[in-house]
This record gives structure tokens, sequence and C-alpha cells, in this order.
């Protein structure tokens, strides 16, 4: 099978610089949730037919499975089709798609693809209470017979609700001769695609039409409401696959999955939460309110209080996160670790049982197990030029407001003092201090404000 994907709209109305198609439904372009189902029915070629934007789709959605050819100008689905003619198989069918209307389901296209066998031409059809703007399907005797415009539609077919969705596949040998036919003689002046229908059924071709499962899955965007309307629709499938799963929604209007979003048994999510890229969170795992977890992986039974940051990092098993804790790409937490309110850790690993659990920040560190951070400790990994790592063994405790100057090392079972600068490794076993002398001096008076 061929897929050829129109995408060369501007689409004025979403006042933008950026090409219609490439603007985000759940993180990723409009365009890109086509082709992924595109690539789910296991097609031999994918065409996409790019306008507006210059090289903007191309470059940003470039694939070893993809070619791309520029439709310009712009004269109607017809001419975009046209355009893909020498990548379209004639031993095989096309099936046509648009790269603005992202929802359509691959179980819909199969049975789309069903309904077209070898030798027929089928369209995608769905009834609307309000069919304004859409190309009518006209029937005769039950059977479809080509398609109106609305523009060109007399009142009769205006009152027809059943309508055309623009997703058709075809036996691709006549597909180019019906093209090669096409007129533009019409009030819009373009070359309309839905023109082919009345030629097949005049050389005797079948033409069939099936309907998609839900009304949203032909639905397009044309304008900034559209596609909000469109993510609220997208992430409502999206949490109700959720709870069907047995996962627990706090409120499944307010979750945003933006990616791929894995769960095991007996999970809790708060609201508010935004989950991107692939998320991994095992049984019993709790997500407080308003965290944001992106290319992450939580382990059984750990808890993510709320408004955490997790970005490119593990959490272990029974680990406790946050409240307000943020850990950056290459940190790896190992079974029970704490991390505590306004601490960040980047690119560090925490052995089992260690502790963070406020105001510190753990970068570039190897942290043991049954480590105490106290608060305010900050590894000093950067010089400015160079990143430096910090070695801290296991059973070593780190007082308060203290400064690890990398490279450095914290022996197995050392103490830092509170407010210790440490410079020089800290042998094991051993208490390590580093401060000024406190100094009092008696019957000093303090500043006070002059007067004006």
């Amino acid at each position: 099978m061929n897929v050829v994907i129109l995408a060369a709209g501007m689409g004025k109305r979403m006042q933008s610089d950026l090409p219609k198609v490439l603007h985000p439904l759940a993180g990723k372009p409009l365009l890109s949730h086509v082709i992924a189902t595109a690539r789910s029915l296991g097609p031999s070629h994918c065409c996409v037919v790019y306008g507006h934007g210059g090289d903007a789709v191309p470059t940003q959605l470039a694939a070893e499975d993809l070619s791309f050819v520029l439709q310009e100008p712009q004269l109607g689905t017809g001419h975009a089709v046209m355009q893909a003619v020498p990548h379209l198989a004639e031993d095989q069918p096309t099936l046509v798609l648009y790269g603005d209307v992202p929802l359509t389901s691959s179980d819909t296209l199969k049975t789309l693809i069903a309904k077209a066998g070898k030798d027929k031409l089928a369209v995608l059809t769905v009834e609307l209470e309000d069919p304004t703007g859409y190309g009518r399907i006209v029937r005769e005797q039950g059977r479809v017979v080509r398609i109106v415009e609305q523009k060109d539609a007399s009142d009769t077919q205006r009152a027809i609700r059943e309508v055309n969705t623009g997703i058709l596949i075809a036996p691709t040998r006549q597909l180019k001769a019906w093209l090669a036919k096409l007129s533009n003689n019409n009030a819009q002046g373009e070359y309309y695609l839905t023109d082919i229908i009345a030629q097949a059924v005049q050389d005797g071709v079948t033409v069939e039409a099936a309907q998609p499962a839900h009304v949203w899955e032909t639905l397009g965007v044309n304008s900034k409401v559209q596609l909000a309307e469109l993510e609220r629709i997208h992430q409502r499938n999206v949490a109700q696959a959720l709870l069907e799963q047995g996962v627990t929604l706090a409120d499944p209007a307010r979750i945003d999955v933006r990616g791929t979003l894995i769960c095991g048994r007996d999970v809790e999510i708060d609201v508010g939460c935004i989950f991107e890229g692939t998320v991994e969170i095992e049984d019993h795992v709790k997500i407080g309110a308003h965290c944001v977890i992106k290319n992450a992986r939580i382990a059984s039974a750990a808890v993510i209080k709320p408004f955490c940051h997790i970005e490119e990092a593990s959490v272990g098993a029974a680990s406790q996160i946050g409240p307000y804790a943020r850990l950056r790409p290459g940190t790896v937490l190992s079974e029970d670790v704490h991390i505590g309110n306004f601490v960040e850790v980047k690119n560090s690993q925490l052995g089992t049982h260690s502790k963070a659990n406020h105001l510190a920040y753990v970068g570039d560190a190897t942290v043991g197990s049954r480590v105490n951070i106290g608060a305010g400790t900050i590894t000093c990994n950067y010089d400015g030029a160079n990143k430096h790592r910090t070695i801290i063994e296991d059973d070593a405790f780190i007082g308060s407001d203290t400064q690890l100057v990398a490279p450095v090392t914290v022996g197995r079972g050392a103490t830092l003092g509170a407010g210790t600068t440490l410079t020089k490794d800290a042998p094991a076993d051993s208490l390590t201090v580093s401060r000024a002398r406190q100094t009092s001096i008696p019957g000093w008076q303090r500043p006070v404000k002059l007067k004006t």
C-alpha cells in the first residue's frame, strides 16, 4: 500500500508563522500523529506533500521511510495528490490521509482498507448534525455516486448529513488516470480530489463507504481553538484508557500525557500532572499534584510528592521525592532514597537508604548507601570550564551548609561538620571540619541608621 499525506495547507486561522501541520498536539506535531498511524498500517511507501513553511516540514520530520514532495502553488487536494504520483507504485492501492487530521485510528483505517479490497475505491464518511462546509455524499439507490462540495451543492444536496472526510483509498493505476482528468471548473477554481468519485462510478469501479467509530477521528485543525479542542479529546481518551487499566486519576480532566505513559497496578496520579516522552511507572506508585515527569522510570511503591520535576532520571523502589524536588538528566536513585523539598540532583547516583532532605544541590556525584546530606549542602562541580566529580562513600554524614569542591572524595563512614568547605579528601571514619574560628566582641554596637 502507498500512503499519501497531504500537508501543504497554510493554516491562516492559526495566526502563526509555523506551518499548520507542525503545531503540537500532545507534545508532538499534528503531522507526526498521522505519520505514526500510517506506519502502524505497514505501508510499502509513505509520501508527504508539503507546501507552506518552506523546508520546515521535511527538515523537522525527515526519516528514511518518508519521501517529501513540494506542492507549489497549492491548487487543491487533487493537485496535491498529483505531486505524489511519481512515488506511487501502480500494483498497490493508495491511501490518502491529511496532516491536520491527527486522531484517526488505525482500526478505522483498516476497516476502510478492507472495504476497498484490491479493486474498489473506498471513502471515509461521517454523519454530522451540522454538515456546513463539508462535501456531501450523494447516493443513488444506496450507492455512493459522487461528492459535491458545499459551494457547488444545491439546496437539496446541502440537506444531506453524510459528508466526506477526505480520507480515501483507491487502486493506484486508475487513480493516476482519474487525477489526469481532473478539472478546476468549480466555484473554488481548484482541482478537487473528490471529483474522482464520479469518474470511478463512470468507469464501473465500485465506490464503498466506511464510517469511523467516533466523529472526532475525522476532525481537522484550522485554528488554535480547534487545536485546543482536539487536545482535550485526545487527553480524555488517554485518561479513559488509563482508568480502564486500573490507574487511579484524581480528575481525568486534569492530566496531560505528551508521549507514552506506562503504568503498573494501583498507581495513583493527582491533578495537574504532565508526562512527556516515555514514562514508566511501576506498581503502587503515588504521584502528587502538579508534577512534570519526562523520560523517566519510577520504581514500585515510590512516592512523588507535589510540584516535582523529573527528567531523564530513574527513581528507585520505595523512594520518596519532594515536594518541590528536581531530578535532572543522569540521576539514578536506588531503593529507599529520600530527596526532599528544594533539592536538585543532576547526573548523580545515590545508593540505598541515602537522604538529602532539604535545600541541597547534588551534581556529578556518586553517593553510596546510607549517606545523609544535610541542608544547604552543595557539590561544587563546575570550575567555569569543566565538570568534576564528587564521591561520597557509604555511611558518610554531611553536615549542613557544606560545600564539597570537586574533585573530592568523602571516605566511608566519614563525618563532615556543619559549615565545612571541603577542598581535600576526607578520610574514612573521621570528623573533618573546616571553619573560621568563632569570635565574640563584647560591647559591640550595631550601626544605627541616621535620621534625615
